[in-house]
C-alpha cells in the first residue's frame, strides 16, 4: 500500500500516482522519437537495422529513408505536476509484430496515437484495437517536415473519430509537444472516468497540476 509523507512544513503530500500509457500507431510515424523525446530517463529502444529482408514485409511508402525498426517495444517515463508518473509502452508499427500488442496494453489506462497525415490509413489497426479495447485514447497528429498541415476538424473526419477523442497537433521531436499531448490524454481518461476512478488516488487538484511545468 502506498503511503503518504510529509514535507517539513508538515503538511501531508499525496502518494505519486503511476499510470501506464500505450504509444501506438502506424509504421515510421514517430513513436520512438515520442517517446524519447518526452521521457526524462534515457528511453528503452529495441530498434533494428531495416533489412532487405524485410522490405517486403514492410510499406515504406513516405518513409523509404528509414534505416531502424523497432521490433519489441519502446519505454520511457515521465513526472507530471511532481505526483503523476507516466510510464510510456511504445509498440512496434509492423503488422507481423502486432503479436506483442497484447502484452503492451495490458494494465494500460490511455493510449496516444501518432498520425501521420501522410498516411492515415496506417493508423486504423490501432484505433480499431483500441476501440475493441475500450481504452481511452488521443491522436497525436506528427508534423513532418514538408507535409501538408490539415485543421483538427479534417483529420478527424478522415480517422471517423468521435468528438469526445482529441486530436492534437504534434512536434514529437520536441518535448513540451509530446508533453502536452500526454497531458491532454490523461484530461481526457479523466472525464471518461472509465479507467482513473477507484483504481488510485485522484482528484481534480491533480488533474489541474499536470499542466504545472516540472
Amino acid at each position: 500500500m502506498a503511503s503518504a509523507h510529509c514535507d517539513p512544513a508538515g503538511a501531508e503530500a499525496a502518494a505519486p500516482v503511476a499510470l501506464k500509457i500505450l504509444v501506438t500507431g502506424g509504421f515510421g510515424v514517430g513513436k520512438t522519437t515520442f517517446t524519447g523525446a518526452v521521457s526524462e530517463i534515457r528511453a528503452l529502444r529495441t530498434e533494428a537495422a531495416m533489412t532487405e529482408a524485410g522490405r517486403p514485409h514492410d510499406d515504406l511508402v513516405g518513409v523509404e529513408a528509414k534505416a531502424t525498426t523497432t521490433v519489441a517495444m519502446d519505454f520511457g517515463r515521465i513526472t507530471l505536476g511532481g505526483s503523476t508518473v507516466l510510464y510510456l509502452f511504445g509498440t512496434p508499427g509492423q503488422d507481423r509484430f502486432r503479436f506483442l500488442w497484447d502484452e503492451l496494453a495490458a494494465g494500460a489506462l490511455g493510449a496516444v496515437v501518432i498520425a501521420d497525415t501522410r498516411r492515415l490509413a496506417d493508423s486504423f489497426p490501432a484505433l480499431d484495437d483500441l476501440e475493441r479495447r475500450g481504452l481511452p485514447f488521443a491522436v497525436a497528429v506528427n508534423r513532418f517536415d514538408g507535409a501538408r498541415a490539415y485543421p483538427v476538424g479534417s483529420v478527424r473526419t478522415a480517422l471517423d473519430l468521435d468528438d469526445h477523442v482529441p486530436v492534437v497537433p504534434c512536434d514529437a521531436r520536441r518535448r513540451e509537444s509530446a508533453r502536452d499531448v500526454l497531458v491532454t490524454l490523461v484530461d481526457h481518461v479523466l472525464r471518461t472516468g472509465t479507467a482513473l476512478r477507484g483504481t488510485a488516488p485522484w482528484d481534480e487538484g491533480r488533474a489541474a497540476g499536470l499542466r504545472t511545468p516540472r
